[in-house]
């Protein structure tokens, strides 16, 4: 990333980037405005880079706060630990926004979260809503600048998954057709060139059993195959990891012979993470213990698992709705509260397996504007990619609509 500098001039304007690449992404949207220079240096691939590299070593975590379709975003820093104590870590406020096109359900009383899809790939976020009445679209939580994506209309039960290829440098939309209905699976790619869904082909039929996660540009969920009919012979069981190359668009299976409804990326390798335990006290008022269990894939062809157990006594952390996040780079794993009650404390956890402890962090200044219990959506190793911002897409405009697909009493179209 260095680069050879010739004179004193040179050398000034490499250290004034070296400073700039250290503030916040809006300020450097500010200092395009100094002279046209400054903006020339500033929208170099060289700053650009330099600016990313910076923001990946200081990764934040990313709140999206949900009341009665207003979005609020937050951000904080992941914390570093030096004691047993409850530590407190301050969240900064974003930017809000309530696009119309985006109807959604309740998401505090739901009861399933999959009614919204929702994902995080590096600086942007995919929000799908109701399947009926809404459109899908791509939003920068930093700038709260969005664009519509093309009408995907789904029958029934349909998910869609969100990612980054890291070569192509490409974000990607994967949208999976219910497996007993019409229509089909259709990827989207996300740049300043045109926008559209294109079909993609999948051989074997399943329903989605989990969320997905992106590793180095490959989607991964669980797929359930045991009620559909599968002629391919490389399916022998009833369950599947579902693997998307977002380069390639390709689909691979692995079997397995389990189920699951978590799967995490573990430093870099794909994980599987559950609990097993009861989530009740006993007759003496006692804490019930819970079980957690990750496995962490060190060949998925091969079937290689490393699997691990650890014993959890429950306390202030099981007396919260908590959902699990994900791993840090550095292996711990990351809960969060699922909802935010303003006037009371948020907590996310922080379970580390090698020492086999949790720490609770208390994160504040969510802010008083907040009138009732809130969705709280949580997202690891967010990142301010001036990449992200630039996009001239993210005008809040609308592109034109996708033709409607025939959707006649089967499909009879193959995939």
């Amino acid at each position: 990333m260095k680069r050879k500098s010739s004179s004193p001039i040179s050398l000034i304007n490499d250290l004034i980037l070296e400073i700039l690449s250290r503030l916040p992404s809006k300020s450097v949207a500010r200092f395009h405005c100094v002279s046209k220079l400054w903006d020339s240096m500033l929208g170099s691939p060289y700053f650009k880079e330099l600016f990313l590299t910076r923001s990946s070593a200081n990764q934040r975590l990313l709140f999206a706060v949900h009341e009665r379709g207003v979005w609020s975003f937050f951000s904080s820093a992941d914390a570093e630990f030096s004691s047993s104590t409850t530590l407190v870590a301050d969240a900064e406020f974003y930017v809000k926004f309530s696009p119309k096109e985006l109807k959604i359900y309740n998401l505090l009383y739901s009861g399933d979260i999959r009614k919204i899809s929702c994902g995080y790939a590096s600086g942007l976020l995919y929000m799908y809503g109701d399947r009926y009445e809404a459109r899908p679209l791509i939003c920068n939580p930093i700038t709260g600048r969005y664009a519509i994506l093309p009408d995907r209309y789904t029958f029934r039960r349909a998910y869609s998954f969100f990612g980054f290829d890291p070569i192509d440098k490409q974000h990607k939309a994967l949208s999976m057709a219910y497996p007993f209905g019409p229509g089909h699976h259709k990827v989207l790619t996300f740049g300043d060139g045109d926008i559209r869904w294109r079909k993609v082909k999948n051989s074997v039929r399943h329903d989605i059993n989990s969320d997905g996660v992106c590793i180095n540009g490959v989607l991964y969920y669980l797929g359930d195959s045991k009620s559909c009919t599968n002629d391919d012979h490389v399916i022998t069981s009833d369950y599947v990891i579902v693997c998307f190359n977002l380069r390639s668009e390709k689909f691979t299976f692995i079997n397995v012979e389990f189920v699951c409804t978590q799967l995490i990326n573990y430093k870099g390798k794909l994980a599987i993470i559950f609990w097993e335990g009861d989530d009740y006290y006993t007759y003496d008022d006692t804490m019930p213990i819970h079980e957690l269990h990750l496995w962490v894939v060190e060949d998925l062809e091969k079937k290689k698992w490393s699997k691990y157990t650890y014993t959890l006594s429950a306390d202030k952390f099981f007396c919260h709705r908590v959902s699990v996040v994900g791993a840090t780079a550095s292996g711990e794993i990351l809960f969060s509260m699922c909802e935010y009650t303003p006037k009371e404390p948020f907590y996310v956890f922080y379970f580390n397996p090698e020492r086999n402890t949790l720490q609770s962090v208390e994160i504040q200044c969510f802010g008083e504007g907040f009138k009732e219990c809130c969705r709280v959506l949580t997202f690891l190793n967010h990142v301010e990619d001036l990449d992200a911002n630039d996009l001239k897409l993210l005008k809040s405009v609308h592109p034109p609509l996708e033709p409607p697909e025939y959707m006649g009493p089967s499909d009879s179209e193959s995939d």
